[in-house]
């Protein structure tokens, strides 16, 4: 028997709302996409995947800002405000070459990357509110959202992984 996580990507790969997410991104993003297929950002341009050691800096800056939050007092806002806003950053050429890669999936596959990349998108607009409320000084309200990015972000990396580990790329 499969195990729950293996069940669940199971699901989201034959999910026709999964599908319906698909298309929307595809017909969003098609432009961009087609661009970014082209640059460096891309699987073929280097000839192995960027999008996930990317993953690395954007989500070590995240987290790092939520440990700082957690554990660093007042003394850690000013580094934990800067941490979201460098993970922000980051989240940009991390999610194009995401995108790009993903969009040569098919099948199963291209519906669970379209489920990480929503989560992935959620995570980003949480970040985005978390570093707003940072700048106008409302860091408990700042320090929320980012550990609800991070949280939205480890189901959305479990997809990211699993679609990784499974494709060896």
């Amino acid at each position: 028997m499969a195990s729950l996580p293996q069940r669940t990507v199971h699901r989201i790969g034959e999910s026709p709302l999964a599908e319906r997410v698909a298309r929307v991104q595809e017909l969003a993003y098609a432009p961009l996409i087609d661009r970014v297929r082209r640059s460096p950002l891309h699987s073929d341009v280097l000839g192995h995947p960027l999008h996930p050691p990317l993953t690395d800096v954007t989500l070590g800056c995240w987290l790092g800002a939520t440990l700082l939050d957690l554990a660093g007092g007042v003394e850690s806002r000013r580094g934990a405000t800067l941490l979201a806003g460098a993970g922000l950053l980051a989240s940009l050429p991390t999610a194009l070459a995401g995108a790009a890669d993903g969009a040569e999936l098919s099948g199963a596959e291209r519906r669970v990357v379209a489920v990480h990349a929503l989560g992935a998108d959620v995570a980003t607009f949480l970040f985005v509110g978390s570093l707003t409320a940072r700048l106008r000084g409302e860091h408990g309200r700042g320090a929320r959202l980012a550990a609800a990015g991070n949280v939205v972000m480890v189901g959305a990396g479990f997809l990211g992984g699993h679609l990784a580990l499974r494709r060896r790329r």
